[in-house]
């Protein structure tokens, strides 16, 4: 049972967070509200009429959008097309063509009015994730929405561009609009919210306000104390496992992302990256993975060349990856949950061999890792698309954490993950790396960076300004990621 008898209402004007952990039931529950899913008891009122939800037409009919945590966009279709999809204008009769300059106009006047710039003839495979999100607002408030549903909408932003989105809900409340913003990120529920509620397996736990202290709140989620500070103790760093030297790497369009990156991760330390998204974390990461053509420099394992390897090979050297996109490149969704967890061992003893799987291995693995990293799903034989974002992730990360690493690689590791699983995953991750291990994170969260860390590579524009300690002050490593140089913590050198 996904939802329990659960109550809640929207106030005209309101930010209302929803809270709660990996699969507590929050996306169903929008779902029936944005008409996805038909709730089997329960009733739906909007300005004191219930309604039927049969389809989103209905519910977009009754001034109900919907931004989903995986954006429902077309990549190869303008930004028009897409606001325009589903709600065509045409000339020349209801069979004629699509009035594509009124769709612009729309667009155009639709971003003005709410201060959402967006460029209307914009391919959307060719926008950053924080301009995409933009687009499905617009799109919904073309619609002519009062109640926006924002589902995770801060998951795959920048913190600037999560300011940037804060502000513009503020200013849509302003206006009128009610929003219901579910989110994991407790300081951006305490910044943005007038009401709250938190929803543990499938029920109403509690209803909180922004003076909630985020002790509390994580608590009712979660149903017991946790905690939001990472606990290690001091790094034993040993020899150097992964050594990057002169690494120059190309993006996809064949500009250069990554100019000349210079560090060492040794045994027994966290080294973490900083930066926003973009100045080249991504490419230098897959270029390590053998994901991304190596054009100069090295990349060495335990002093072996990396350089020109199949992924394969690099994961069976020891090395444990976990991507930035677990939807993309971390999961197959069509596949089970139990398969997923096997997906780089499914040819090796005991899970199987080039001819054959060992399915009750397969299972017996299955039953262990779901109940040891808390994996929500009604079995493994589930598939993996069937999962909640922050529970694929559990996946991904019991996968590439239950073998022998020599160096552990973890891109947003936490990213659309809730508290109770971020502590868990924070203490995996030190637990790594106290057992000799060498660990790469790359976070775009800087209180993830400085709480895991040993040492900080501050990244800007392909190259690496720094290398700081977590004891820097966090407003000079905010300046170097702005790319302002000169400050005190530059000092600490640049190898």
């Amino acid at each position: 049972m996904a939802n329990n008898h659960i109550d809640i209402t929207v106030e005209p004007g309101e930010v209302h967070a929803l809270l709660g952990e990996n699969g507590a039931g929050k996306s169903t529950l929008m779902n029936q509200l944005y008409g996805l899913l038909q709730p089997d008891e329960g009733e739906i009122v909007v300005n004191d009429e219930p309604k039927v939800f049969r389809s989103p037409r209905d519910a977009i009919a009754a001034g109900i959008g919907m931004v989903h945590q995986h954006f429902m966009l077309v990549p190869v279709f303008t930004v028009a097309e897409n606001i325009a999809l589903g709600a065509e204008e045409t000339r020349g009769g209801p069979l004629g063509w699509l009035d594509r300059r009124r769709a612009r106009r729309d667009v155009l006047e639709t971003s003005k009015r709410f201060g959402l710039p967006v460029d209307p003839d914009a391919l959307i495979e060719d926008l950053p994730v924080g301009a995409q999100q933009r687009v499905e607002i617009v799109k919904a408030l073309t619609r002519d929405v009062d109640l926006l549903i924002l589902d995770e909408p801060t998951a795959v932003l920048t913190p600037q561009e999560t300011d940037e989105l804060l502000a513009v809900m503020r200013s849509l409340t302003e206006m009128g609009k009610s929003i219901v913003f579910i989110t994991h990120k407790l300081k951006e529920v305490k910044k943005i919210a007038d009401r709250i509620t938190v929803i543990r397996r499938g029920q109403v736990v509690g209803t909180a306000t922004p003076d909630t202290s985020e002790d509390e709140l994580a608590a009712l989620m979660v149903g017991r104390a946790v905690s939001l500070e990472v606990d290690k103790s001091p790094a034993e760093p040993g020899s150097v496992v992964l050594q990057v030297a002169g690494l120059v790497v190309d993006d996809d369009r064949g500009v250069r992302a990554v100019d000349g990156v210079d560090l060492e991760v040794r045994a027994g330390e966290v080294l973490g990256i900083a930066g926003v998204q973009g100045n080249g974390q991504t490419e230098l990461v897959e270029a390590v993975m053998g994901l991304r053509e190596v054009r100069a420099g090295k990349v060495e394992l335990d002093s072996e060349d990396l350089a020109g390897k199949s992924t394969k090979r690099i994961l069976r050297a020891g090395v444990g990856y976990v991507p930035e996109d677990r939807s993309h490149d971390g999961v197959v969704k069509e596949f089970t949950v139990a398969e997923n967890l096997i997906l780089d061992l499914y040819d090796r003893e005991p899970f199987g061999n080039a001819f054959r799987l060992d399915r009750a291995k397969i299972d017996g693995n299955a039953k262990h890792r779901v109940e040891q990293f808390d994996i929500r799903c009604q079995s493994p034989e589930s598939t993996a698309g069937s999962l909640s974002g922050g529970n694929q992730q559990k996946v991904v990360i019991a996968r590439e954490m239950s073998r022998p690493l020599r160096l552990f690689i973890a891109s947003q590791p936490t990213r659309g993950v809730d508290v109770g699983s971020i502590e868990f995953i924070h203490r995996r991750i030190i637990r790594e790396r106290d057992q000799g291990t060498a660990v790469l994170v790359v976070s775009s969260e800087l209180d993830e960076v400085v709480g895991l860390a040993d040492r900080i590579a501050v990244m800007y524009r392909g190259r690496i300004l720094a290398i700081v300690s977590p004891d820097t002050p966090r407003e000079e490593i905010g300046l170097l990621m702005a790319g302002i140089t000169g400050a005190p913590a530059e000092e600490e050198g640049t190898k």
